[in-house]
């Protein structure tokens, strides 16, 4: 087992009615006034908009709007954010929605302080402080209520990239699964795949962390469960609940513990898909290219591979492991092909440059441009 250092500040309040404790929450860290950030407008029409603002109100907490977060949140929005904090005078920023909505937010947090939100994603600049962020979730996929990251895409240059610092941490994140049951299945089934991908890149990491592999595990077949559940009622508040407790799991540091930082091969390939081409949700990424992730780098380490196929998907090899979660992708109605995400073979060069803007990468091997290439030429 390998050291560590766990540390996750975040406060979680969790479950049925909840989200009217987020005005009291913001009160009680002395916040007298908060940048209220969301997408499309969706939370308008399940409540939780209402819910919010309420609570507020209550709380005697003013707010200022800012609309407009995309999946696959850009900078040219992120940067607006930040005039609209420094020009609203607010001291907090509340994310109300789902990863994305959070990923953006912390990027206008750090960017408060910063002459530009870029510099903390090419790493010409460190986030040391940002503006406090709270947020109310209201689909569970990306982890990013409970940790310090986020994801943002530079469109112009085509660059999707992560940054991170310990003042990311949400102060408090609010979590009512109940709110999720009237998501699109397309959403539910996103959030099952991204949460995956989550645990399966520490645990694929290796290491001999027996209690957070079997922990590991154990939340995989609970997305499975899950998710198998949702399909015959997606009104099921306790499949929902497991489902979006999971999704937090995943990414707030338990998952990896003992197992150093993470392989994040996957993430980074699919990073420079939907960079390349944007119309492509991160999750159905993922779905497409971590089979054929597996595919290509399981011979490093069998005996771990192999151990993932039998616990998570009870198959006596590698590539039954691989063909039983490519199953289960389909029946969720996932991608599991390039070719379903409208992406034509001949661009996989592109893609493969894209990804290695950064550099080579990965853990358990280490990839060059034409190991990418191998990679999505088995998913196509």
């Amino acid at each position: 087992m390998k050291n560590f250092i766990f540390h996750n500040p975040t406060k979680i309040i969790f479950g049925k009615n909840e989200i009217s404790n987020i005005g009291n929450e913001i009160a009680k860290n002395d916040i007298k006034k908060v940048l209220l950030v969301s997408g499309s407008g969706s939370i308008k029409k399940n409540g939780v908009y209402q819910q919010t603002v309420n609570s507020l109100r209550e709380s005697g907490i003013e707010w200022a709007e800012f609309w407009g977060v995309t999946p696959n949140p850009v900078l040219s929005h992120a940067r607006e954010g930040c005039e609209s904090a420094k020009k609203e005078g607010v001291e907090a920023i509340l994310a109300v929605g789902g990863g994305s909505v959070i990923d953006e937010c912390k990027a206008i947090a750090a960017g408060y302080y910063l002459d530009d939100v870029w510099s903390a994603y090419d790493k010409s600049a460190k986030v040391e402080k940002s503006l406090p962020i709270f947020t109310v979730l209201t689909l569970s996929a990306t982890g990013s209520e409970m940790n310090a990251f986020s994801v943002l895409t530079n469109a112009e240059e085509k660059k999707k990239w992560a940054m991170g610092g310990k003042s990311l941490y949400p102060v408090c994140s609010i979590i009512d699964p109940e709110v999720q049951s009237s998501l699109p299945w397309r959403q539910t089934a996103n959030g099952a795949v991204d949460t995956l991908s989550h645990i399966m890149e520490v645990y694929f990491n290796g290491g001999d962390s027996e209690v957070t592999l079997a922990i590991d595990e154990s939340m995989m077949r609970t997305v499975i469960s899950s998710i198998s559940r949702l399909q015959k009622d997606e009104k099921d508040y306790d499949a929902r609940a497991n489902l979006a407790w999971t999704a937090t799991m995943a990414l707030n540091g338990i998952s990896g513990l003992g197992l150093g930082g993470g392989e994040w091969a996957v993430h980074r390939i699919e990073h420079g898909l939907s960079a390349v081409f944007p119309h492509v949700a991160h999750a159905e990424g993922l779905a497409v290219l971590f089979p054929a992730w597996i595919k290509y780098v399981s011979e490093v380490n069998p005996e771990h591979f192999t151990r993932w196929a039998k616990n998570v998907w009870n198959a006596d090899s590698i590539i039954e492991g691989v063909n039983k979660m490519k199953l289960n992708f389909h029946n969720w109605k996932a991608p599991v092909t390039l070719g379903e995400l409208d992406i034509p073979e001949s661009r996989i060069e592109e893609i493969a440059d894209n990804t290695m803007l950064l550099g080579e990468f990965g853990s358990m091997k280490i990839l060059q441009r034409q190991d990418v290439i191998n990679i999505l030429k088995l998913a196509v």
